[in-house]
């Protein structure tokens, strides 16, 4: 079959060059299933003829869909549509899968097929329709009209406009600091793998929350620490376990969400956090801080960071990292770290040696996102949405016998017990076959009732479609 000459359209009033334009059209209609694969597209000469534009113009057309793998050329045959079909996909995606770490990454891969009709009830971010989409847009076009150059390195410690906005949101935290102390990153795990390459060396033992984000596990267990665990309670961590794993290992970091952990999405209590610090500063342990899920707090909460600032007299030190990724975009990535000034030099001749610079481009378009004024009223609705998303999701759970660890007041995540008897890694396998992403609660902890939770996203679990199949297999998994 041959594509339709009639179905290429073209607006020749348009600002849009006459290749983009037919790219566009062709992308659609190929990823969309419109043109099924197999289908032949037009000779070069006669869709020139059929558009009246050049044949070098379609020539350029049908190398750029070739390049996307959109489509492969035949000689003497002529130009094919080639588009994967969905199982295809799913199958490339499982095969590049089986590597010796494909358990740490499991549930990131699975989230990060572009299934759209799946349900990714244990996702870690916000799905598009949540996210400031025609901001974006617009603060692109807004910075493709300023005269910076969008082709040259950027500054060693990221945009310092940018530097600056940080330095007066962290005040805000009660975090005092300057933006020469502050270095950007690509996100928050490109931040504490910096991190992780400056302060520890195979063997070290290291201290993380359980329940804990299963990332930070396989980041460590990528630099070839010993993870020592520490139990989360409402309050923060177990601080007499705390203590022992002090004693007994001499950990050299501790490795915390402080505020709206995940997956629990709870924050620390003052009294813990006045504890911890206490503990930590007498054994000279590293504190490294992620609050990437800062801006969604809804009430002033403590931090290790606005407490104790980065550096004590006796050597202690915190490094506090942070990310826009969740609540502005997971595509325009940018993270940033604050600690002490001799830290962020030896951090930033890291990010210099591994990676160069980061993007002055990106770093530029969300300095532009942030200061526009849009950036608060966007999270004033997010938090709005998730309130509503919380107390429907709380409710649904309830009716199906599941328990919450916490009722989180914050956040989009929660740390979810299944009904007696379920196992959440046999419920995840079956929901997978549904086209249901649930995560199995080992992903988060190694403790025990690990396989009795899960980690639910409430803005990814709005679909109707999701508490059916949920209470229908929940109802077999209770009858087996």
């Amino acid at each position: 079959m041959t594509i339709a000459l009639a179905q290429w359209q073209l607006d020749k009033a348009s600002k849009e060059s006459f290749s983009s334009q037919l790219y566009l059209q062709a992308q659609q209609a190929i990823q969309s299933g419109r043109w099924a694969a197999g289908a032949r597209l037009p000779s070069i000469r006669l869709l020139a003829a059929h558009l009246a534009i050049s044949k070098f113009t379609v020539a350029e057309l049908y190398e750029k869909l070739s390049a996307s793998g959109l489509v492969r050329s035949q000689p003497g045959s002529g130009v094919y549509v080639s588009r994967l079909t969905e199982q295809q996909q799913q199958q490339l995606e499982s095969s590049a899968s089986q590597s010796s770490r494909q358990q740490d990454v499991a549930l990131m891969r699975q989230t990060l097929l572009r299934e759209p009709h799946w349900i990714k009830a244990s996702a870690g971010w916000l799905s598009p329709d949540w996210m400031p989409d025609q901001e974006i847009r617009q603060a692109m076009r807004e910075l493709a009209r300023q005269p910076q150059s969008l082709t040259d390195y950027g500054p060693a410690q990221g945009y310092f406009p940018l530097r600056q906005y940080f330095t007066q949101r962290l005040a805000q935290l009660s975090i005092t600091t300057e933006p020469a102390h502050i270095l950007l990153t690509y996100s928050a795990s490109h931040a504490l793998d910096l991190v992780f390459r400056l302060h520890l060396k195979p063997g070290d033992w290291v201290m993380v929350d359980d329940p804990g984000f299963y990332n930070f596990f396989a980041l460590l267990r990528l630099h070839q620490v010993q993870l020592l665990v520490v139990p989360r309670t409402k309050e923060g961590p177990d601080l007499v376990v705390m203590q022992r794993l002090v004693q007994q290992f001499k950990p050299r970091a501790y490795l915390t969400n402080s505020v709206l952990s995940n997956p629990v999405s709870l924050s620390i209590q003052p009294a813990r956090a006045f504890a911890v610090l206490q503990l930590l500063q007498q054994h000279q342990c590293l504190l490294i801080e992620d609050d990437i899920y800062a801006d969604f707090e809804t009430q002033p909460v403590s931090r290790y960071t606005s407490m104790a600032g980065f550096q004590s007299n006796n050597g202690f030190e915190i490094i506090y990292v942070g990310s826009m990724s969740k609540t502005l975009s997971a595509d325009v990535r940018v993270g940033f770290i604050a600690a002490a000034p001799a830290t962020i030099a030896a951090l930033t001749d890291l990010k210099l040696i591994s990676g160069i610079s980061t993007s002055n481009t990106m770093e530029r378009l969300v300095h532009v996102l942030l200061t526009g004024g849009g950036y608060r009223r966007h999270l004033e609705q997010l938090k709005r949405r998730l309130q509503q998303a919380r107390s429907l999701v709380f409710s649904k759970l309830k009716q199906l016998e599941c328990q919450l660890w916490a009722e989180p007041s914050a956040g989009f995540l929660c740390w979810v017990k299944l009904p007696a008897g379920v196992s959440s890694s046999l419920l995840s396998e079956r929901l997978q076959q549904r086209q249901v992403v649930l995560a199995p609660g080992s992903q988060f902890s190694t403790l025990p009732d690990a396989d009795q939770y899960t980690r639910l996203n409430v803005a990814q679990c709005l679909d109707e479609e999701f508490w059916r199949i949920l209470a229908e297999e929940l109802r077999q998994a209770k009858s087996t």
